[in-house]
C-alpha cells in the first residue's frame, strides 16, 4: 500500500506543466571583471507572487519560458550582489523579450563576512549528484559530521557502529573535499565537527571519471573554503548538553591578496560519551543476559591550511594539507549472568586508550588552454596514517572467582599515494570528450601483541599477529557527451588493473603447551575490469526535466573486513576480518525526475541493482573457543534491490518552509549462515521492504527570529540473522541573529521525545534480542560569528574553490 502511494504521488507531478506563451532570456555578467556568472538566481514575479525562475548557465546565460503574457517583474539575484529588478510586458504583440547582458555589481556593504551560513538547508539536484548545502538547521543537530549526515535524505548511521549506509546499503565510498582518507569512514565522520561541513554531495550513480568503489555510490563531504579579497573569517562554536555536556568549535580564516589566497580551517570537538544496552541470548545449554555500560572520552583537532597561487588567467598552483589528531579513552564493563545457577556469572572491565594521527598533502595544478572550457588538472596527494590502541581487559568469573587478565597492543600504519590527471575538450559547442588517468597506491601494516594471564593459575600466554597488507591501483577512463536540443548524453568508460598483496602471520607461545600457535598465510589477487556508464538527460522545459543512466560497480574489502586480526572481543563474542573475502561488483540503473513548481522544487527517482557476491555481516562459532561467536564478512549469493525515494524543497508562505523526503526500498538477500544449534551451513532467503522518511520545516518569526522543527522515521530492516527494529525522532530549534546579522544563536532540543535506539531481534545461528541506548536527548546551545571585510569574489566557481577534484562528467 505504501509503495503504490508514493509511486501515485511520484507519477502525478507528472501532469503539472504549464501551458504559457511568454519567453525571456538574457546573459549576466560580472560589472567589474566583465566575466560571464554562473547559478544567478532569475525570477519572475506577478506582484509578490513567484510565476516561474531558473539559474544561469556556465556561460551565464538563462531562458525561461511558457511565462503569463501580462505585465510582470523580473528579478536577478546573486549572494553578495546587488539585486537587479526589471518591468516586463507581455502581450500578444510581444511574446518574447531578450533583456540582453546585465551587469551585476557587488555589494560590498550587504557582504562584510565570508562563508555565510544559511538559516536553512538547501537541496540542489545536479546532473550525477544531489548537493546538500548545510545550513544552520542541520549544524545545530548534532556535533559531528557523523550526526549531519543521520539527517541527509536517503542517508543512515547505525547508532551502535556508526556504519553509514546509503539507500539501505553499506558499501558506500566516503570522501573528504573529493578524496578518499586514510581513516575509517565510521571513525572519520566522529572527528569532523558539525560546523566545518558547508556541503554533502550524494553521487548515488557516478560516472566513469570516478573511481568505481562504493555500490551505492559516494557520499562526499566538503569542508569550508573561502576566496575573499583581504582577511576574513568566522566562528562556530557550540556546546551539547546531555548526560555529560560535549564542545564543537570550528574557526575559518582567509587572506587572498593580489593573486595569493590562503585559507585555514580548525575543528575541535570534546566530550564525553555515555552508551549502554544489554542482550538476552538463548544460546543451546547457556541461556543468558548481557548488559553493557561504557564511558568514552573522545577530543579531536582538525586542521586544513591551503594556498592558492594564481600565476595568470590560465595557469593556478594549489597547495594544502590536512591535519588530524584524534584522541580517545574510555572505560567499560560488561555483565553477563546465566539463567543456568551451575553456570559461573562473570563481568569484564574494559580500559582501552586509542590514537589517531593523519597527515594529508595535497597538490593540484589546474591549465586553462585558450580555448574556451579546455582545461588539464593535475592532483598528488600523499597521507599517513598511525594509529596506536592499548587495551586492558579484566575478565572476572564467580563460582569460584578467577582473574584473567589481557594487554593488548595494536600499532597501525597506513600510507596511501594518489595521482590524477584529468583533461576536458570541448570538440564543438555540442560535444565535449573527457580523457584521464589515476594510480593509487596504499600499504597498511597492523601488528598485534596480546599477554593473558590468569592470577590464580599461573597460566600465561603471550602472541604475536602481523598483517601487512598492498593494494595498487591503475586506471584510464574516458567520456564523451553531447547536447542536443532538450536532450544531452554522456558514454564513457573506466578500465582498471586491481592488485593485492596481504601476509599475515601469527605466533602464539603459552603455558599450555598445546595453545601453542604458528602460522601464516598469504593473500593475493590481480583483476582486470572494465566498468562503462551512460547517462542520458531530457529537458522538456524549464519546469521538468528527466535523468536515466546506468553505471557498473564494484565494492572492494576494506582492511577492516579482511583482516584477520581482531578489532575488538569480549567473552562472548569477537570481531576479525575474513582473508577470503572476494569483491563484489553491481549494474546499477536509475531514473530521476526533477519538477519546478511555483513553490518549489520535487524530485523523484528510481533505481534497481543487481548485486554479484553480496558483502554481508554474519555470525558464526569461534573454533577455537566454543563458548563465543565470531562476528565477521561473507560474501552472500547474487542478489537484487530497487527502490523509490521522492524529495521535495517547498516555500509555502513568507514564513514556512519544508524540505522533506521519503523512500522505499526493496531487497531480496540470499546467502548461507551457521546454524547455531546444529553448527551446519544453511541456505537463507528474504525479501526486505524498507521504508525512510525525514521533515525539516522551517518558520521565520521576524526579521531575526526562526524556529526549526525536524522528525525522521527509520523502518525496520531484516537480514539473513537479525531484524532491525524502527527508530524515530522529533527535534525542535531556534535561531536569532544579533550584531547586525554578523552573529547567531542557535538553540536545539534533539530526540524530545528520547525515542532514539538500536534494538534488534534475531533467530539465526539463535534466539538473541538486543538493545543500544546513548545520548540522543540532548539540548544544543551554539553561537555563530563572522567578520572581516572582504569583497565576495563569488564568480569564481571553479572546482578548486568548491574543494572537488571530479566534476560532474555530464554535459550542463
Amino acid at each position: 500500500m505504501k509503495l503504490k502511494l508514493f509511486l501515485f504521488l511520484f507519477i502525478s507531478h507528472f501532469a503539472l506543466i504549464a501551458q504559457n506563451s511568454g519567453s525571456i532570456n538574457g546573459v549576466v555578467i560580472d560589472k567589474t571583471l566583465k566575466q560571464p556568472m554562473p547559478y544567478v538566481n532569475v525570477s519572475i514575479f506577478d506582484n509578490d507572487k513567484l510565476v516561474t525562475g531558473g539559474i544561469t548557465k556556465e556561460n551565464g546565460s538563462f531562458s525561461l519560458k511558457d511565462i503569463p503574457l501580462k505585465k510582470l517583474k523580473v528579478e536577478i539575484v546573486f549572494i553578495g550582489y546587488k539585486k537587479i529588478i526589471r518591468e516586463l510586458n507581455f502581450s500578444a504583440e510581444n511574446t518574447s523579450i531578450n533583456l540582453n547582458t546585465i551587469t551585476l555589481e557587488e555589494d560590498a556593504i550587504q557582504l562584510k563576512g565570508v562563508e555565510i551560513i544559511s538559516e536553512r538547508s538547501t537541496i540542489e539536484q545536479k546532473i550525477d549528484r544531489k548537493v546538500i548545502n548545510v545550513g544552520k538547521d542541520i549544524i545545530a543537530s548534532g556535533n559531528t559530521a557523523s550526526d549531519i549526515l543521520n539527517n541527509v535524505p536517503t542517508v543512515s548511521v547505525d547508532a551502535q557502529t556508526k556504519e553509514i549506509s546509503l539507500r539501505g546499503n553499506s558499501n558506500v565510498r566516503i570522501l573528504i573535499d573529493g578524496k578518499p582518507s586514510n581513516i575509517d569512514a565510521a571513525q572519520l565522520l566522529q572527528q569532523i565537527p558539525s560546523s566545518s561541513i558547508k556541503q554533502v554531495e550524494l553521487i548515488t550513480n557516478p560516472s566513469a571519471k570516478y573511481n568505481p568503489e562504493g555500490m551505492s555510490g559516494i557520499i562526499n563531504i566538503i569542508l569550508h573554503k573561502n576566496s575573499n579579497e583581504g582577511y576574513n573569517g568566522s566562528i562556530n562554536s557550540g556546546v551539547t548538553f546531555a548526560v555529560t555536556p560535549k564542545v564543537n568549535t570550528a574557526l575559518n580564516l582567509n587572506y587572498k591578496v593580489g593573486k595569493v589566497n590562503f585559507y585555514s580551517n580548525y575543528g575541535f570537538n570534546h566530550g564525553k560519551n555515555i552508551n549502554f544496552g544489554n542482550i538476552n541470548s538463548e544460546r543451546p545449554g547457556s541461556q543468558n543476559q548481557q548488559d553493557f555500560d561504557s564511558n568514552n572520552k573522545n577530543t579531536s583537532h582538525l586542521l586544513k591550511f591551503g594556498v592558492d597561487f594564481y600565476m595568470d588567467d590560465k595557469n593556478t598552483f594549489s597547495l594544502f594539507t590536512n591535519q588530524n589528531i584524534s584522541l580517545s579513552s574510555g572505560d567499560g564493563v560488561n555483565s553477563i549472568n546465566y539463567f543456568d545457577a551451575a553456570l559461573r556469572d562473570s563481568k569484564q572491565f574494559t580500559r582501552q586508550n586509542n590514537e589517531n594521527n593523519t597527515q594529508t598533502y595535497d597538490f593540484a595544478y589546474k591549465h586553462d588552454f585558450t580555448k574556451k572550457g579546455e582545461t588539464l588538472d593535475v592532483q598528488a596527494n600523499y597521507s599517513n596514517t598511525d594509529n596506536p590502541d592499548e587495551s586492558r581487559f579484566d575478565y572476572i568469573q564467580q563460582n569460584p572467582v578467577t582473574n584473567t587478565i589481557s594487554l593488548n597492543d595494536i600499532q597501525r600504519d597506513i600510507n596511501y599515494f594518489q595521482f590524477n590527471v584529468d583533461y576536458v575538450n570541448p570538440l564543438t559547442e555540442s560535444v565535449k570528450l573527457e580523457l584521464g588517468t589515476e594510480t593509487r597506491l596504499q600499504n597498511i601494516k597492523n601488528n598485534f601483541d596480546e599477554n593473558v594471564s590468569e592470577v590464580a593459575n599461573s597460566y600465561n600466554r603471550i602472541g604475536n599477529s602481523n598483517f601487512d597488507f598492498t593494494r595498487n591501483i591503475h586506471s584510464l577512463y574516458t567520456n564523451i557527451g553531447k547536447q542536443w536540443e532538450k536532450w544531452s548524453a554522456q558514454v564513457g568508460v573506466r578500465i582498471e588493473q586491481y592488485e593485492i598483496d596481504g601476509d599475515f602471520k601469527r605466533v602464539t607461545t603459552s603455558s599450555t603447551p598445546t595453545e601453542n600457535i604458528n602460522d601464516q598465510s598469504k593473500l593475493t589477487d590481480k583483476i582486470f575490469t572494465a566498468y562503462p556508464s551512460v547517462f542520458l538527460n531530457y529537458k522538456m522545459n524549464d519546469k521538468n526535466s528527466f535523468n536515466f543512466n546506468y553505471s557498473r560497480r564494484v565494492d572492494r574489502p576494506s582492511i577492516g573486513q579482511i583482516s584477520p586480526i581482531r578489532e575488538w572481543s569480549n567473552p562472548l563474542i569477537e570481531s576479525r576480518g575474513n582473508p577470503s573475502l572476494a569483491p563484489q561488483f553491481t549494474n546499477s540503473f536509475e531514473v530521476n525526475y526533477t519538477h519546478i513548481a511555483k513553490i518549489g522544487s520535487i524530485t523523484g527517482g528510481a533505481f534497481y541493482r543487481l548485486i554479484n557476491a553480496e558483502i554481508g555481516r554474519v555470525i558464526y562459532k569461534n573454533p577455537d573457543n566454543p563458548a563465543q561467536d565470531i562476528i565477521s564478512y561473507d560474501n552472500f549469493d547474487n542478489n537484487k534491490a530497487y527502490g523509490v525515494e521522492v524529495s521535495a524543497n517547498l516555500k509555502f508562505a513568507k514564513w514556512w518552509s519544508v524540505n522533506a523526503s521519503s523512500d522505499a526500498y526493496f531487497k531480496t538477500v540470499r546467502g548461507t549462515v551457521e546454524n547455531g544449534i546444529t553448527g551446519a551451513q544453511e541456505r537463507g532467503e528474504v525479501d526486505v521492504t524498507v521504508f525512510n522518511a525525514r521533515l525539516n520545516n522551517n518558520f521565520v518569526a521576524t526579521k531575526n527570529l526562526r524556529f526549526n522543527m525536524f522528525a525522521m522515521y527509520r523502518g525496520a530492516d531484516l537480514g539473513l540473522q537479525f531484524e532491525r527494529k524502527p527508530m524515530y525522532r522529533m527535534d525542535v530549534g531556534a535561531s536569532y541573529n544579533i550584531l547586525k546579522g554578523k552573529g547567531t544563536i542557535t538553540a536545539r532540543f534533539n530526540d524530545m521525545f528520547k525515542t532514539m535506539k538500536f534494538a534488534f531481534d534475531g533467530s539465526i545461528p539463535y534466539r538473541q534480542v538486543g538493545e543500544f541506548n546513548w545520548e540522543s536527548r540532548s539540548v544544543y546551545i551554539g553561537f555563530n560569528y563572522i567578520f572581516g571585510g572582504g569583497k565576495n569574489k563569488a564568480l569564481q566557481r571553479k572546482q578548486r574553490d568548491n574543494n572537488e577534484t571530479q566534476s560532474s562528467g555530464g554535459m550542463l
